[in-house]
């Protein structure tokens, strides 16, 4: 699904080249590496800082009553796309770009190659590898690695960025964790099931819910750029600090900083803290054209909302107890879409019939809280974001029967653990857990369970 693809010769070049290895750092290398990542880091910044005040996306025709989404684990469109042909018979030779929800659950699922542009450092070789449980575009086990540290009271990423690549396509720029970068942290992958519906939550309506919390427990409303609106502003919505308000900038950030694959939105390669990566990179960049960029985000969009779980009388107590104790008020148990009609993301996407005036069931507010668990690294290392050091976006509950590793880093096992987490903002809501009867908390986790 690419651009271009390198020659045999341009390959046997190139691997000419990477056979000379990088020489041994030294004061002057480091120093002249630290200059070119703080270039990069600028350069990147500006690519990734808003213009303007946000739109309210109030547009569309709200005539009729909202609706239930679809809800299923059973890799079937919720009618924003056709279904397409029979996913078994879809191959290299013939998937077609945008042409059904298949055809992109198809590129969603594609292996990256070197030729195809991978790395020459990333995560993941496709989408799926961090979306896929249990069935394509869920969440997963895998992590990603972040850090950075703090001097004279500012925060600085690594070199590079503060995401550190566990992989590479050439042993001389693997990325290691500098000794000085003291802040570290895990981001584990999120759920994509319904982010369509995600995407298509009105800037008012989150807001909204916003003013309607109480001073204490308010959350925080990023406003982040649509790349593709040229930086237009809108409530960030995806990602553990919120740094995304779009599947299409979402699956852009993803394409280059998990796969190492360059975009008309992300047109340069990152570099390998710090360190120049051309000489390893056998294709021209940007590699991809920006489709399959659409085709990740078109079937993240018609995608179902996760399902509930079977009710039982219980789970219907544990509920009214997760409110009565507070949860609800950032894990916001309801939320509707936008009507159908409203322009989004800077104008750039219409809300469809499919996404639009849709009730969906999220469990989240999709802001940002510091809940005593924080990982320090800001959304950018700019003033405007250094109040997000210590703030995660609210985990949406949504499907969260199917996970086992709970909370942003992956390091809470059971419901009970993330629950006892719990601090800053949320405190007051742990305290009133920790006083329910074993029978109520029983009930409150069985809840949980059926989400």
């Amino acid at each position: 699904m690419k651009t271009s693809r390198p020659t045999m010769v341009a390959m046997v070049l190139v691997s000419l080249a990477v056979a000379v290895p990088y020489a041994t750092t030294v004061k002057s290398e480091s120093t002249a590496i630290e200059k070119r990542s703080r270039f990069d880091n600028k350069t990147r910044r500006e690519r990734l800082t808003h213009r303007g005040a946000i739109d309210l996306e109030l547009g569309g025709d709200r005539r009729r009553r909202p609706t239930e989404a679809p809800t299923g684990f059973d890799n079937e469109t919720n009618g924003y796309l056709e279904q397409g042909p029979d996913f078994d018979t879809i191959n290299e030779d013939n998937v077609r770009a945008l042409a059904s929800f298949n055809d992109n659950r198809f590129i969603f699922e594609e292996m990256e190659q070197i030729d195809d542009g991978l790395g020459p450092t990333y995560n993941a070789q496709g989408c799926v590898e961090c979306h896929q449980n249990v069935v394509t575009g869920g969440a997963s086990q895998i992590a990603e690695h972040r850090t950075g540290r703090m001097q004279d009271g500012e925060f600085f990423e690594s070199l590079g960025g503060s995401l550190v690549h566990s992989r590479s396509t050439h042993a001389d720029i693997a990325e290691r964790v500098y000794w000085e970068d003291d802040i570290r942290t895990f981001r584990i992958s999120t759920n994509t099931l319904g982010n369509g519906f995600v995407e298509a939550i009105a800037n008012a309506t989150l807001l909204v819910i916003r003013k309607n919390q109480p001073a204490a427990l308010r959350g925080t409303a990023v406003m982040v750029p649509v790349l593709e609106a040229d930086g237009q502003a809108r409530i960030g919505r995806f990602g553990w600090k919120g740094q995304h308000a779009s599947l299409e900038s979402f699956s852009a950030d993803a394409y280059l900083n998990e796969m190492g694959i360059t975009s008309p939105l992300f047109p340069e390669e990152n570099t390998s803290s710090g360190r120049d990566v051309s000489a390893y990179d056998p294709v021209e960049d940007p590699e991809d054209d920006g489709v399959d960029i659409v085709a990740f985000a078109d079937f993240m969009r018609a995608t179902k909302a996760p399902a509930r779980g079977r009710i039982t009388s219980d789970v219907t107590a544990g509920e009214s107890l997760f409110n009565r104790i507070r949860c609800g008020i950032c894990h916001t148990p309801s939320i509707v879409t936008a009507a159908p009609g409203t322009r989004i993301n800077g104008g750039k996407f219409t809300v469809p019939e499919a996404l639009g005036n849709k009730i969906i069931h999220p469990y989240s507010d999709f802001l940002l809280h510091d809940i005593g668990t924080g990982d320090g690294i800001p959304v950018l290392p700019t003033a405007e974001y250094a109040g997000t050091a210590n703030q995660m976006r609210t985990a949406p509950l949504w499907g969260l029967r199917t996970r086992n590793r709970l909370m942003h880093d992956g390091l809470s096992f059971t419901a009970q653990e993330a629950i006892q987490r719990h601090a800053g903002q949320a405190r007051g809501v742990t305290a009133r857990y920790n006083a329910l009867s074993e029978a109520h908390k029983q009930q409150l986790l069985l809840f949980l369970d059926s989400l």
